[in-house]
């Protein structure tokens, strides 16, 4: 094991089977969870608030309990109460899935101290990588390319100017306790500095409890790149690449696998940073390395890590053939992973899309709601994960995903083909989604060439609507 600052909470633990883990989450992550574990022979226990007490994850759960209301702040986000579920039910483990508290070091410190596995990353970790001016630090360190942007968090406005002085407008301003896009401002001119900064900084407190700011050059029309991480603590793997530039205000709408943007000896180079940035922390369990691609250098530059399993993670597992939710709790458990990086081919082109409860012709509106009939599209190399059923009633208290519609196909171009064929054939009836939007995006000429960027679903699909 390389040499690095850490403590035993970091290291590998002895291998101990999991008999019981409780699901921190809800929707598709916790459906996918718990068909992970009963692949595993683990029983699953489901928390749920009111509003989800008749969702598909407490059906399929060996156990549900209901842990508040529909609220997340007084359900999912209560960790209090999940981590004293887990006690009560005798759970071993939890697995939180993404977003709510799935990158919370407090969350994870808890289930520590408690005696109950978090599944994911120690808090140590978490609290390191999840600081992004941190994490940055981190990756200068590790030798991997970082935007040019302050050496770490801004006081001020007025530090913010001083920088972006320094920098060349335009800059971007960016929370760091956070990510999804929320608490990131462009500020394209001084003028618009301090109204950008103040914005930013409330908008970061209210969504992560922590308002500050870090600085960084804006590099405009670039690709969002991300790689795929295994790591036992021992053994560091990198499973390839996912191209996330199909965004609209920084939320991701559209992923595939491997980037149309990257050859063979760029790849090479962004895994191999990806690694060593890893090491470098000494991470242990699933995670993604995200940065940016300026196509016209070649120049690739360390965003963010996210420390826990990501929404588009099937799409690597469709071109490596390996489950990653599973591994992540094999590596829990204390197992080793028993592979090494010769060991991962990259075969074919995998795309997902995200079929969103929204409405595209308002600007993307949330339309809750009761599913009156769900028919999921099927045929080779159709992978649909969802919560959906008919008579579903859909909350308007959390994220409007719905399903993530995968294919694969031995080339980019059948992928395509298959993608549009099978979002012709899935139906949600009852409330209106993002498939018309996913049919005109993958009918853009731009998109099938490879062509775009994290602005281009902005600039050109929706300016025309």
């Amino acid at each position: 094991m390389n040499s690095r600052a850490g403590s035993a909470a970091d290291a590998a633990v002895d291998a101990k089977r999991f008999k019981r883990v409780l699901v921190a989450n809800r929707g598709e992550i916790a459906v996918r969870i718990i068909r992970a574990c009963r692949d595993l022979g683990i029983e699953t226990v489901q928390v749920y608030s009111d509003a989800d007490r008749d969702s598909l994850p407490v059906r399929l759960a060996d156990r549900a309990v209901c842990i508040g209301p529909a609220r997340s702040g007084e359900s999912y986000l209560n960790a209090r109460f999940i981590v004293s579920a887990a006690l009560v039910h005798g759970a071993d483990a939890i697995h939180p899935g993404y977003g709510f508290l799935s990158e919370n070091a407090g969350f994870a410190a808890l289930c520590e101290q408690e005696g109950v596995t978090f599944i994911g990353p120690s808090a140590r970790v978490i609290s390191l990588m999840g600081d992004k001016a941190m994490a940055r630090r981190m990756a200068d360190e590790a030798g991997v390319p970082t935007t040019p942007g302050s050496r770490g968090t801004v006081a001020s406005a007025a530090e913010a100017r001083a920088i972006a002085v320094e920098l060349g407008y335009p800059v971007l301003l960016k929370a760091a306790a956070g990510g999804g896009g929320r608490g990131m401002r462009v500020v394209r001119e001084p003028a618009e500095l301090d109204l950008q900064f103040g914005d930013a900084a409330r908008e970061a407190k209210a969504a992560f409890g922590d308002g500050s700011i870090y600085v960084e050059k804006f590099l405009s029309r670039v690709r969002h790149i991300e790689i795929q991480i295994l790591s036992d603590g021992e053994t560091v793997l990198h499973l390839g690449e996912r191209d996330c530039s199909a965004q609209r205000r920084n939320q991701k709408l559209l992923e595939e696998s491997p980037s149309p943007a990257l050859g063979e000896a760029l790849r090479a180079e962004i895994g191999a940073a990806a690694v060593r940035l890893c090491r470098h922390v000494g991470y242990r369990s699933a995670g993604t390395i995200e940065c940016i691609l300026d196509p016209e250098t070649q120049r690739f530059y360390f965003m963010e890590m996210n420390t826990r399993v990501q929404v588009e993670h099937p799409v690597t597992e469709c071109v490596t053939g390996i489950d990653i939710v599973k591994e992540q709790i094999r590596v829990a458990q204390g197992e080793a992973l028993g592979i090494a990086q010769r060991d991962i081919e990259v075969r074919g082109h995998a795309i997902e899309c995200r079929i969103n409860a929204e409405d595209p012709a308002r600007n993307f509106a949330p339309c809750p709601g009761t599913v009156h009939g769900f028919h999921a599209p099927g045929g080779p190399g159709v992978r649909v994960d969802s919560h959906l059923f008919s008579g579903y009633r859909i909350p308007p208290y959390y994220d409007s995903l719905l399903a993530k519609l995968i294919v694969w196909g031995r080339s980019r171009d059948e992928a395509i083909a298959r993608m549009r064929r099978a979002l012709g054939e899935m139906r949600v009836e009852g409330v209106t989604t993002t498939i018309p939007f996913h049919l005109s995006l993958l009918d853009d000429p731009h998109f099938v060439r490879g062509e775009i960027h994290t602005r281009f679903v902005e600039e050109r699909l929706l300016e025309t609507r």
